[in-house]
């Protein structure tokens, strides 16, 4: 029941978050973009509408494994902690076994999830390395390539190097082996194991708080508010990871800049302080709580319908 109520959670979400991942990427990848606004105009201005949706349809496809697998893998590790710890699957958890279950959920998923990302930041950011910064709006940073001879832009109408998700998979796989895949998977290893242990305690904590007197689990409204705040919290402490982990995926569009993960944090902070690891903070909490309201609601309507038609 997990598995299948995850996977039509995880899919609700990714369709209302789609947009603003797309922006949370570029601000993240590209110093050029002076904020959130300069960064949806811009891609409105040369995009359109379909601009915040690169790279979607492979997400829409892996998303509801992926979901699936974490909230299954969640429910089925808390059963296991409460059979060794308490004696039945069905006990009450104790915070800890909560965290720990979350942890593991957020670990496994990395498997699955590591090319997904790398096909999806590579085709949200493939555009920016094909056209100069906009005389429009003022440049955050120099660029990397500020001599017109040094970084010339394509001729009129040239194609993508990646025509879509599969294409940017199947090329990488072919350019770089399946290591080309795994780009950024110790970054991705660091953000979900804590920000999925996050999720799923504040999550549980605040269903507690939020459930009315004489009852067992919240209302809707109550479930909406949990879902959102544990998401907003889990992105809270997994931006820093994340920033690092969208930087080493897009690295080697261009000249390679990053030798792994120690190094991609040293030179960010170095080259533009402390403040480029929460790049996007403020976009993935907005995000965030949307997203995670409609997954959760989803997630429990889901089981509610299968345990009603199961009796």
């Amino acid at each position: 029941m997990d598995f299948v109520a995850g996977a039509i959670g995880g899919v609700c979400g990714v369709a209302v978050g789609y947009p603003l991942d797309t922006v949370k990427v570029k601000i993240q990848t590209e110093p050029r973009y002076s904020g959130i606004w300069h960064c949806v105009w811009d891609t409105y201005r040369h995009e359109r509408v379909w601009g915040f949706y690169r790279g979607l349809s492979l997400p829409v496809c892996t998303v509801s494994l992926v979901s699936s697998v974490s909230f299954g893998t969640y429910r089925h590790c808390l059963a296991c902690i409460c059979r060794f710890r308490y004696g039945s699957p069905d006990a009450k958890p104790a915070k800890t076994d909560v965290t720990l279950s979350g942890f593991a959920s957020g670990l496994v998923r990395v498997f699955l999830t590591s090319p997904t990302e790398v096909a999806k930041v590579l085709l949200q950011t493939q555009t920016q390395t094909q056209r100069r910064p906009s005389a429009s709006w003022p440049s955050a940073a120099p660029p990397l390539c500020p001599a017109p001879p040094l970084c010339p832009a394509p001729p009129a109408g040239s194609r993508p190097k990646y025509r879509g998700p599969l294409h940017c998979l199947a090329t990488v796989a072919r350019e770089e082996g399946l290591q080309g895949l795994y780009k950024g998977s110790s970054a991705l290893l660091f953000r979900d194991g804590h920000s999925f242990a996050t999720y799923f305690l504040s999550y549980t904590i605040l269903c507690e708080q939020l459930t009315p007197a004489g009852h067992s689990q919240p209302d809707v409204l109550g479930v909406l508010v949990a879902g959102g705040c544990a998401g907003v919290l889990a992105w809270a402490v997994a931006t820093p990871m994340d920033v690092i982990k969208s930087r080493l995926q897009a690295d080697g569009q261009g000249q390679r800049r990053y030798r792994g993960l120690l190094h991609c944090v040293v030179t960010s902070v170095r080259e533009e302080g402390p403040r480029v690891l929460f790049k996007g903070l403020t976009l993935n909490c907005c995000r965030a709580f949307p997203v995670n309201m409609v997954v959760f609601v989803a997630y429990e309507a889901v089981l509610r319908l299968i345990r009603g038609l199961s009796m």
